[in-house]
């Protein structure tokens, strides 16, 4: 099942995101892992739009969107492959006739998840949203 988010699922979120990113950001430095946790920590409870649950309505993976803009998307790695992802991206495409995203090309996990699911390249930043040097690919996929 995807839910809206409630306060309770805040600590889980986090955990996800924690877990995901050990799993699949292996390029972030040390230093940049630690000051992105400590933003990801302030501001995540208040960006998920969308949560998936398991039976026991506890969250396994989460979606933040600003508009048609997938701003986030996780999954707890320990489930990777099982269709999470996929079930909170269609999602999304229920709510927004053309989706845009930003992942970073260093992670080609996640680059490849998008383009299995149809999202084409529309541009490249050299570095993240911080001004950090981890190269962004800009990524649109219209129904």
């Amino acid at each position: 099942m995807i839910r809206l988010p409630t306060p309770a699922d805040a600590p889980r979120n986090l955990q996800i995101w924690r877990d995901a990113v050990r799993a699949t950001h292996d390029f972030l430095s040390p230093e940049d892992l630690i000051a992105i946790d400590a933003l990801v920590a302030e501001h995540l409870p208040a960006m998920v739009s969308f949560v998936k649950v398991d039976e026991a309505d506890q969250p396994v993976g989460f979606l933040a969107m600003t508009g048609a803009h997938v701003d986030a998307l996780f999954v707890d790695p320990a489930i990777h492959g099982g269709g999470i992802g996929r079930a909170l991206m269609d999602h999304a495409r229920s709510l927004a006739p053309v989706l845009t995203v930003d992942v970073n090309e260093q992670n080609p996990r996640a680059v490849g998840f998008y383009e299995r699911l149809g999202f084409e390249r529309i541009g490249r930043s050299e570095t993240d949203d911080q001004g950090r040097p981890y190269p962004l690919l800009h990524l649109r996929l219209a129904r």
